[in-house]
């Protein structure tokens, strides 16, 4: 196992007035809870791969990620902690001679060794590695483990697939719902889930649409042998593209805050939120159906 981790994380029963009025339940998986420097999705994508890399024989991981990158932060953590040797590749070469931020800079403090990229170069080589190839990586950082942008891989689906066995008599009027950046967790969710129980992504990158389909259906493939028919991805509520947050969502992340006492992490889980008030609101729901969000990561801090 990577790291000790509360499991089964809590699920905490939400009553907000916006979805009873749609006369829909709605409750927190909270995942968020999971473990502090390898939170949420993080960990559960990263826990199979890790056990892998440790079978099979890797001193060194080398993954991919942008300036605030959850993942490399997390990838750094988890190696740091099973003493093995990390490389951040990071998309901007112009943040090579900058002051680190506070991402950066806790993933150096765990070990991890950053090279920052051209995005041109960023690209071809997340590119090579979704589609497999670490041939190109390994030759210029020696040998390692790779693994891709967000950690999606067949693997980390697998990891995901663990989340519905946590929740207790999952059937037809249930929802599990996740924010989705690079597909693993929402593929991981629908593979697991029951018969009658559907899964439902809120896309937090603009323009994803076609693309993330296909990439939930690699992984199914990759990871399963199969496809499911049992899942969805809405692409209206990425808030303007990746790593925004207009002020409307920073108000509804407050403002639950405030009402339910959660932290809530605004790149991902208030977009997540946000969409299923409004979805519920706007009658998406057929009353009676129970909701449940995934809280897949702790906010930045402050």
């Amino acid at each position: 196992m990577l790291l000790p981790a509360l499991l089964p994380t809590p699920l905490v029963d939400c009553t907000d007035e916006a979805f009873a009025r749609a006369g829909v339940e709605l409750r927190l998986k909270r995942d968020d809870l999971l473990h502090p420097s390898v939170p949420g999705n993080k960990w559960r994508k990263l826990a199979p791969n890790l056990a892998a890399a440790v079978e099979q024989g890797h001193t060194r991981l080398l993954t991919f990620g942008g300036a605030y990158s959850t993942h490399l932060r997390a990838v750094a953590a988890a190696a740091g902690a099973l003493g093995l040797e990390s490389v951040g590749l990071v998309r901007g070469e112009e943040l090579a001679g900058r002051p680190r931020n506070w991402s950066l800079r806790a993933a150096e403090e765990c070990g991890m060794r950053l090279e920052f990229l051209t995005r041109t170069a960023y690209r071809e080589a997340t590119g090579r590695a979704g589609a497999g190839d670490g041939a190109e990586p390994q030759r210029r950082w020696g040998p390692c483990l790779v693994l891709p942008e967000g950690g999606s891989n067949a693997l980390a689906a697998t990891g995901a697939a663990a989340i519905p066995a946590e929740l207790p008599d999952l059937g037809a009027r249930d929802v599990v719902c996740c924010p989705v950046g690079t597909g693993g967790t929402l593929a991981g969710i629908a593979a697991g889930l029951p018969p009658g129980a559907r899964a439902l992504g809120v896309a937090v990158l603009r323009g994803g649409e076609g693309y993330l389909e296909e990439e939930v259906t690699r992984l199914h493939r990759a990871g399963f042998g199969r496809e499911f028919d049992n899942w969805r991805i809405d692409h209206a509520h990425h808030g303007g593209g990746y790593g925004k947050v207009p002020a409307e969502l920073a108000a509804f992340a407050g403002e639950f805050e405030r009402r339910h006492g959660i932290p809530v992490e605004r790149r991902y889980v208030a977009k997540l939120l946000a969409a299923l008030a409004d979805l519920a609101g706007a009658g998406a729901f057929p009353r009676g159906t129970r909701l449940t969000a995934v809280v897949t990561g702790l906010p930045d801090p402050r």
